[in-house]
């Protein structure tokens, strides 16, 4: 599918809040070529023999499957659309202009799940959005092992299928007890390295389900309706933007620890919209902290209430 250069189907309806909106279709075709692009490198060098691995200065993992991605996202994009800006995981931001009303860039994590694609393991996917000044309006989500692929425009829902036109609709739980909950997360590491390893623990003592499902696929499993909650003390942009609009679209919500909306905060909770403000009162940050690392980490709610006690003497 050739897409025209910096063409963007522009329907403008009025909401009922009085807005104008505006329908991204031929830019969510674009990232459905794209990811189909990336599915085809990255599962051609799944498991090859001649994987080139290296580490990053953060000590994270990265292939050269990841780079061949991104080079070749970034490629389509200088001549589809070659006015918007890129963030990738493995290139940063190229073509950004500062400030500026209608500022479109893409937001790139060739595979996310690096460590699962290294090892062998099938779950890892492309993330592939676009944000416009700095509302996430569109993303796309391609796990090819999986055979699975994820996507949502703003105002047109969330989907999950092999292609457009064969596709179902994603609708989040209507779960609304914290002792009926599935919460999945990716590791308890970055929780003590937070100090939030106990708020962590003791909210999962209270959820009826716990499981390590990790990464993207935490958060698609949300937007499905197979799990209520999920979490992660520490991420970058691209790991969360595609995530973002998919989980809001199918009814959601999706907010940084300190309950700012959005996937700009650096970590993320997102959950089926009504166990949001319990999660929150584990997990967030209270609003007093001002980043001092002395400071309790525990939320606006009463965590201490909510933690689960022990038999009385």
């Amino acid at each position: 599918m050739e897409a025209d250069e910096n063409s963007v189907s522009v329907v403008a309806t009025t909401s009922g809040s009085g807005r104008d909106t505006i329908d991204y279709t031929d830019d969510l075709r674009l990232a459905h070529v794209l990811a189909d692009d990336a599915d085809s490198i990255s599962t051609d060098r799944f498991k090859a023999i001649d994987l080139h691995v290296m580490s990053k200065p953060d000590l994270t993992p990265v292939t050269d499957a990841d780079q061949a991605v991104e080079e070749s996202i970034r490629r389509t994009l200088s001549r589809s659309r070659s006015r918007d800006a890129v963030t990738g995981e493995e290139q940063g931001t190229t073509g950004a202009v500062p400030g500026g009303r209608g500022q479109r860039r893409w937001i790139i994590d060739p595979i996310d799940g690096t460590k699962n694609f290294v090892r062998g393991v099938p779950v890892w996917a492309t993330l592939i959005s676009l944000a416009v000044d700095d509302e996430v309006v569109l993303g796309v989500v391609s796990a090819p092992m999986l055979q699975r692929r994820w996507w949502a425009s703003l105002g047109n829902g969330a989907w999950t299928g092999r292609s457009l036109l064969k596709a179902s609709r994603c609708q989040v739980s209507d779960v609304r007890r914290i002792e009926d909950a599935s919460l999945s997360y990716s590791s308890v590491h970055g929780w003590e390295e937070r100090g939030q390893l106990d708020d962590m623990v003791a909210l999962m003592r209270r959820c009826w389900r716990t499981r390590a499902y990790g990464d993207f696929w935490s958060y698609m499993l949300l937007a499905e309706g197979a799990v209520d909650i999920a979490a992660e003390p520490d991420l970058e942009v691209h790991d969360m933007a595609a995530l973002d609009i998919i989980v809001r679209e199918a009814g959601g919500t999706f907010t940084s620890l300190d309950g700012t909306d959005g996937p700009w905060g650096g970590n993320a909770l997102a959950t089926n919209g009504h166990l949001h403000d319990t999660a929150l009162s584990f997990l967030g940050a209270m609003a007093d902290d001002d980043g001092d690392p002395d400071a309790p980490s525990t939320g606006p709610g009463s965590v201490s209430e909510l933690r689960p006690r022990g038999p009385r003497a």
